[in-house]
Formats: C-alpha cells, structure tokens, sequence
C-alpha cells in the first residue's frame, strides 16, 4: 500500500456492502435531503492537450474518469469508510495473496452493453500487468492473484487507475458512472449528462449535466468563482479566498483542496484523501 492509502482507517479493510448501505442512509446531509437537478460547473488544473480517456494523470482527468464516467470496483466513502460499487462483496485467501470479487449484475455501459467480469478482468489486467493474474469467474465474478499478499487490495481498488473499462472499447470514453460523456476536448472541457437510469439511483448523481473547464492558474480558478462563471475549484491556498463570503472552503480552512460556492451542498463529511471530495463531487453534492 502507499504512503496516501495508509491515510484511511484501516476498518475500511474491513467493511461490508450492508454497514455501507447503512452509513449512506443515516443522515449524511450537510444541508437537508438532496434534490436533483442544474449544472454543475468545475474549473480544474492539470489538464492537458494530449490527454486522452486512457492517459494523462492530472486531476482533469482523475475526476473526468472516477468522479464522472467510470465506476471502480470499491470506493471510498466521505467518511472514510471502504464500501462496495461495481463490486457486492469480496474475500481472500493465502493471506491475502488470492482474492474473489462478486460483481454487481444488470450493471450496463454507456452504449447499452452489459458489464460482464470479462471487462472487470481486462481492466485490472492492464494495469497491474506481471503484478497479478485476473481471471473471469463466470460471468459476474473476478479472481485476482497476486505476486504478494496484499491485505489491502480491497482498498487499492479504489484508486482511480483502477476504473472497470469495456472489453470492446478500452481507450473510449465508455464507462458505467453516473455521467455520460457528451463533448470532450482534451485539455479544455469535458460535457456530460447524467445517465437516466443507474444503480445509484435515489444515492447519488443529482446533477443533471456536470462541466469540467481547464484553467491553470489558480488565480484565474478563484476570480472564475468569484464572478459565479464556474460552482467549485481546486485550490492549495487559503488566502485567496478569505474575503469571499459566499465561497467555502473544503474539506477545511487549515488545509484546503477545494473552494465551492455556497449554492452547493453537500454530505456532512467531506473526504480528505484527494481534492473535491476524493475526486466524487459530482456524484455527492447538490444544489442546495
């Protein structure tokens, strides 16, 4: 595990799908029940003219892929907690060497095709590459082995390079997220609308359309926001914002990743682990 995984609580590794479920359901809110609807506006750094939907690091395109268009197989919560998405459950053996992971059925890709373990397999497989064998096990389930035990993995997966793309179109901007893609133009903007039925229905994905714009200088990010031109951007320093009253700070004053407008709610806890809300914003917040 790396340096930032060994930031989460350690009983991530151990909760289940149901003790999720639970969490999300009791009262997570920050301002009231979520309600649907609107654009939500993001001005990003690190975009850039070569990025495509199967390279390039930068946070445009970490929150362009988990945070909007692909799924992984765990994710980590707000509140720190590991719980289950495409995956419903997992468990090892050899000490953590050998793992199964049953996978969510009925789970479609933006063009109408099912995800099957075949697609889970090949996308964990090309990016552990000699690290691991991963295996289809019927047709919803994926058997990992690894080179080492790893008690962690369950954990690893949640990391953005670990998003689940189709077997039949694996460098496309093709997922199963909550949002699908409808302009891309790399190093500049994403468009997306969100899709009109996903299992995450009634949990998460308010918005109805969520827009990323590239804009390097955190200045410029900052005054976008001020003049309302953008809802929410990343930041590394505080100061710049201290004389905005209808602009937040999150996940805190003393460390900030984010600036957002007020218009925006949002859960109760805010994630620590990357910037605007571990890179799911547009699946947890709302206009409020």
């Amino acid at each position: 595990m790396t340096r930032r995984n060994s930031l989460l609580d350690r009983r991530a590794l151990f909760a289940s799908g149901a003790a999720a479920a639970l969490l999300a359901a009791s009262g997570v809110s920050a301002a009231g029940i979520p309600r649907a609807g609107g654009r939500l506006r993001m001005a990003l750094s690190d975009a850039a003219r070569d990025d495509t939907w199967a390279n390039g690091e930068g946070l445009f395109m970490q929150i362009a892929r988990q945070g909007l268009v692909f799924d992984t197989l765990t994710e980590v919560a707000a509140d720190g907690t590991l719980r289950a998405e495409l995956a419903t459950g997992w468990h090892t053996s050899d000490a953590g060497r050998t793992w199964r992971f049953d996978l969510r059925p009925a789970v479609r890709f933006h063009d109408d095709t099912p995800l099957t373990a075949k697609d889970v397999a090949r996308s964990l497989a090309a990016v552990f590459g000699l690290g691991a064998t991963c295996i289809a096990d019927g047709k919803y389930a994926v058997t990992i082995a690894l080179n080492a035990p790893n008690p962690g993995l369950p954990l690893l997966l949640a990391q953005p390079e670990f998003v689940i793309r189709p077997a039949h179109a694996p460098q496309s901007g093709i997922g199963t997220g909550l949002y699908r893609a409808k302009h891309f133009a790399p190093g500049q903007q994403l468009v997306t609308e969100r899709v009109s039925a996903h299992y995450k229905d009634g949990e998460a994905g308010w918005f109805d359309e969520v827009e990323l714009v590239s804009i390097p200088s955190e200045e410029v990010r900052i005054q976008a926001l001020a003049e309302i031109l953008v809802d929410a951007v990343n930041v590394t320093d505080a100061d710049g914002v201290t004389d905005l009253p209808d602009i937040a700070l999150l996940p805190h004053r003393r460390m900030p990743s984010a600036a957002v407008s007020r218009d925006i709610a949002h859960p109760a806890q805010i994630s620590p682990l990357r910037p605007l809300d571990n890179l799911r914003a547009a699946e947890r917040w709302w206009f409020g």
